[in-house]
């Protein structure tokens, strides 16, 4: 079982950037691995996934051109680089892992972390 870790969030600014980090329990080489978020009154929603053989990367529309998803699998790492964060950015920010598609949609993912919170004010 893939277990899933994320760090990095925070309070920032709008305008600033965060990084969140996703450790796994083991090597993520033959999953897709996405980040997902949750504000308190909205549904989750899919953020950005990379298949990490491939390093297909893939990005919801409000994060594109802004945050970036990156990998190591050497360290079995997920990155998501978070720039020009507005205050619509403030949610719970998920790691998940999984093999089935579409990358956006929840229950393709089998595996979730716990969470990191992420809050941008004005």
């Amino acid at each position: 079982k893939v277990q899933l870790v994320e760090s990095g969030g925070g309070s920032v600014q709008a305008g600033g950037s965060l990084r969140l980090a996703c450790a796994a329990s083991e090597s993520i080489i033959s999953v897709r691995i996405g980040w997902f978020r949750q504000a308190s009154w909205a549904e989750r929603e899919g953020v950005a996934a990379i298949s990490t053989a491939s390093g297909t990367t893939y990005y919801s529309d409000p994060v594109k051109g802004r945050f970036t998803i990156s990998r190591d699998n050497a360290k079995n790492t997920l990155y998501l680089q978070m720039n020009s964060l507005k205050l619509e950015d403030t949610a719970m920010y998920y790691c998940a892992a999984g093999y089935g598609l579409p990358w956006y949609f929840r229950y393709a993912y089998n595996y979730w972390g716990q969470g990191t919170q992420v809050t941008v004010s004005s």
